[in-house]
């Protein structure tokens, strides 16, 4: 797991750092005999720390004080141990500065300076070799380094794409749920505003002449307009689409028969009453046999077989559903858009939904919806 962005930087600098120490502490063993040699090495060092966030300019220094070594007069001045400085500078040029081009005029510099060595070092050519090969090794790894880190930044920022993507799919996947259950509780709260207008109606009309029948028909009203206020509780600031009803009223049976007819062989134990039930709790609970029905035909594979449970309570209803997954080629993971459906389903009542590997072998949904009383 990568580490977060402030713990990155405070390692980044940990290590530079640590870089700009070891530099100096190459040149102590000269303080002897030379201590501008510290100086002159601690300015070097110095400047390594701002390495990753302005290259350029680090190399630019560090350069130009390691060709100011060919300007002294003394021989001994010619290399030092410190002047590896050079070589992380040109390093983090390569590796962190844009364009790339000045990746490559540092290492041009930096090739450029060892051939000045054998004219201030009498005429040490072999040197000069070892310097360039040096050059060249550290310039190929700083550039092999700045690919993979261009590399890894692309794949970051595609994961993030594909984050962000996965995310949006997921909120227009809610919002269609959602849409469609609007939708489908419309169709049931205009059928129960439709009843208790019928039962006002005939209650006023038989008020005088049949009193018992008028209170009959106005306690059907208020049954009727309590179970609606019931289910609109449950809808909150969705939009109302028109268009693509489908219908509600499919029986759990008829889809296991379709099922069974597709090849998928299910076996139900569905007990209690639904018509005790609010048509909302019904229809969710159906929608989620359904989904877990066409999960299964979709990922189950052919000869595999199912079992339903599905209990009809006055507390609610309780749905388990199990495929065995027999000729599966592998796990279904998640469901998708129809699984998002079935939790916000579940969650519009209060309820709970699990769905998953189940540890036996194929996948499992369960789920318990409960009716407000």
């Amino acid at each position: 797991m990568p580490l977060p962005e402030h713990d990155q930087r405070r390692q980044s600098l940990l290590f530079d750092l640590t870089t700009a120490v070891a530099v100096l502490l190459s040149a102590l063993p000269l303080v002897t005999w030379h201590p501008a040699v510290v100086a002159h090495a601690a300015v070097m060092a110095g400047a390594l720390v701002w390495r990753r966030s302005r290259p350029v300019t680090v190399f630019v220094v560090v350069a130009a004080l390691a060709g100011a070594q060919l300007l002294l007069p003394a021989p001994d001045f010619t290399l030092l141990p410190h002047d590896i400085a050079v070589l992380v500078a040109m390093y983090s040029v390569v590796k962190y500065a844009d364009p790339p081009l000045a990746g490559v005029a540092a290492g041009v510099v930096c090739l450029v300076g060892p051939l000045l060595v054998p004219w201030k070092m009498n005429e040490r050519w072999y040197l000069a070799l070892v310097l360039m090969l040096s050059v060249v090794v550290v310039w190929l790894l700083a550039w092999s380094m700045r690919t993979r880190r261009l590399w890894v930044d692309s794949l970051e920022d595609r994961a993030a794409t594909a984050e962000r993507e996965r995310d949006h799919l997921a909120r227009i996947a809610v919002a269609e749920e959602r849409a469609r259950i609007a939708r489908e509780l419309h169709d049931m709260v205009a059928h129960s505003l439709s009843v208790m207008i019928v039962h006002a109606d005939g209650a006023t009309l038989a008020l005088d002449k049949a009193p018992e029948r008028a209170r009959e028909a106005l306690r059907t009203v208020a049954d009727t307009g309590r179970g609606a206020l019931v289910e609109m509780r449950h809808l909150v600031t969705v939009l109302r689409s028109n268009d693509g009803t489908e219908d509600a009223r499919t029986s759990v049976t008829t889809t296991l028969d379709r099922a069974r007819a597709a090849g998928l062989d299910v076996r139900a134990d569905i007990s209690g009453d639904p018509a005790a039930l609010p048509a909302g709790v019904e229809l969710a609970a159906f929608r989620i046999v359904q989904e877990s029905v066409t999960n299964a035909l979709k990922h189950a594979g052919a000869g595999a077989s199912a079992t339903l449970r599905l209990a009809y309570t006055p507390a609610g209803v309780e749905v388990d559903f199990l495929d065995d997954g027999a000729g599966s080629s592998g796990s279904q993971g998640d469901a998708g858009h129809g699984l998002i459906g079935m939790r916000e389903r579940v969650a519009l009542y209060g309820g709970s939904i699990t769905a998953g590997p189940d540890p036996a072998g194929g996948w499992r949904v369960t789920a318990s919806i409960p009716v407000e009383s």
